[in-house]
Parts: C-alpha cells; sequence; structure tokens
C-alpha cells in the first residue's frame, strides 16, 4: 500500500494570518490521521512564515503516527531536528521571497553543508531524504551523499498546461522513479498534486509514498479535514492498486 503523507503547512498558515490559535495543529493532525494519513509533513522554513518551532515539538510529542521534517541544510535546523529526533527529515531547497518551494535541489552542486547535514542527521539514526527535480544526475549525485531516499517533485506535472505537456513530465517522473530504485534508494512524490492529478503518480510502481498538502486543506473548508484526507487516501489506494497503464 502507498503511504500518503498530509502536509499541515497550510493549517498554519491560515492560523498565522491572524497571529492566533486557531484552527490548532494539533486537531488537524489528530483528524488527518483519523482520515487515513499514513504520516505527518510539515515544513519548518528559516522565516517560520507558517509553521512555528513549538508546532513541530508538539507534532513530535503528541501524535502516534511517524514525522517528517522538511527544511533547508543549515546548520541551525540540523541541530534542531538532531534535537527533536523526527522519523525522518527531507532537505528542501528555500528562498526567502518564493510563495512555494519552487524546484528541487541541485544536488549535483551539493555545498559541503548538504553533505554535512546529510551525515550528521544519519549518524543520529534520522532518515534522510532529498527533494529533487526528475532529471538522472540528481540521482546519482544524491546517492554519492548516501541519503536514504529522494522526493521527486512533481510541479511540473502538476502545472503542465496541456495534456501533451502533462504525458512528458510524467514520463520524466516515472524514468526517474525507476532508476532511484535501481540506485537502491526509496521514492517519494510531491508538490502539486491533487485530486484531480494524482492517480497517474501513484499508480508507478517504484513510488512508495506521495506527501500532498494544499489540495487536502483547500477541500477541507468545504468537506472538513477528516473527510479531505479520507477522499485522497482513497484515491490514491484506488491508483495504486489498478496499476493502470499511462492513460
Amino acid at each position: 500500500m502507498i503511504r500518503l503523507g498530509v502536509n499541515l503547512d497550510h493549517v498554519a498558515t491560515l492560523r498565522q494570518a491572524r497571529r492566533g490559535k486557531s484552527p490548532d495543529i494539533l486537531a488537524a493532525a489528530h483528524a488527518a490521521i483519523v482520515g487515513g494519513a499514513d504520516h505527518l509533513v510539515v515544513h519548518l522554513r528559516e522565516d517560520r512564515r507558517h509553521i512555528q518551532e513549538r508546532d513541530v515539538r508538539l507534532l513530535r510529542e503528541h501524535t502516534t503516527v511517524p514525522l517528517s521534517l522538511e527544511m533547508a541544510a543549515t546548520s541551525a535546523m540540523t541541530a534542531f531536528a538532531k534535537d527533536l529526533k523526527p522519523d525522518a527529515v527531507c532537505f528542501v531547497p528555500e528562498k526567502r521571497e518564493e510563495l512555494t518551494t519552487e524546484g528541487g535541489l541541485d544536488v549535483a552542486s551539493a555545498s559541503k553543508e548538504l553533505r554535512r547535514s546529510v551525515e550528521e542527521l544519519k549518524g543520529a539514526g534520522i532518515a534522510v531524504a532529498l527533494f529533487v527535480n526528475p532529471d538522472e544526475a540528481q540521482l546519482v549525485a544524491a546517492n554519492d551523499l548516501g541519503t536514504d531516499a529522494v522526493e521527486i517533485h512533481t510541479g511540473r506535472y502538476a502545472d503542465a498546461k496541456t495534456e501533451g505537456a502533462r504525458i512528458f513530465e510524467y514520463l520524466a517522473i516515472s524514468k526517474t522513479a525507476a532508476t532511484a530504485r535501481a540506485l537502491g534508494m526509496r521514492v517519494h512524490a510531491g508538490h502539486g498534486l491533487d485530486y484531480g492529478n494524482v492517480a497517474r503518480i501513484a499508480a508507478l510502481s517504484d513510488v512508495e509514498e506521495l506527501n500532498i498538502g494544499f489540495a487536502i486543506v483547500a477541500r477541507a473548508m468545504f468537506t472538513g479535514l477528516e473527510r479531505a484526507v479520507h477522499e485522497m487516501r482513497e484515491r490514491v489506494a484506488r491508483a495504486k492498486s489498478e496499476e493502470a497503464p499511462l492513460p
């Protein structure tokens, strides 16, 4: 069964709009778990625009499913992760001016800090993934760093304006996923996936985990978070069980 990680960042985005206490991040986490989330995902950004350190600690202490922390490869964030001990860390590129993560890491030109952060967290017993574009050169570099997994950035697929462009990006993701598995890395995918476009990616035999946030939180405004997660869980599971060929 493919795993579904539910990203709670945009629950915190709504709360931070008024710098208040609602919506409560723990209540959201428990609703997501009841809805079928296999694990929870949060991105602790350096500018703290949504998720705060307190949120991450509360989730770690008061939830029963694995917690994955997305973060930049800085010494401060690495120290925080070593203290928190999440179940997994995914290193992502981060720019202060971006609305959301715009692409994968340039692992092929990896800084010493990225290598050092990967080694420190693995040494602390924390599983490490790298967020990468569907580019095989990046996979070779990720493998050289000894990462446990890669998360393939699906943004170009999700944002494709035509069916031809969407299929092109899908095929790139499929090829990248197969190469990552051949190199011995686990394969995750995420970014921009929603209820309409998730099936193709979920059906890929090499992908074992999807991480989805914005689409679920957006739907939750009309259905509630538990139901929104459940509906995504059903779509992902159905696509995986059918292993459908490319439409």
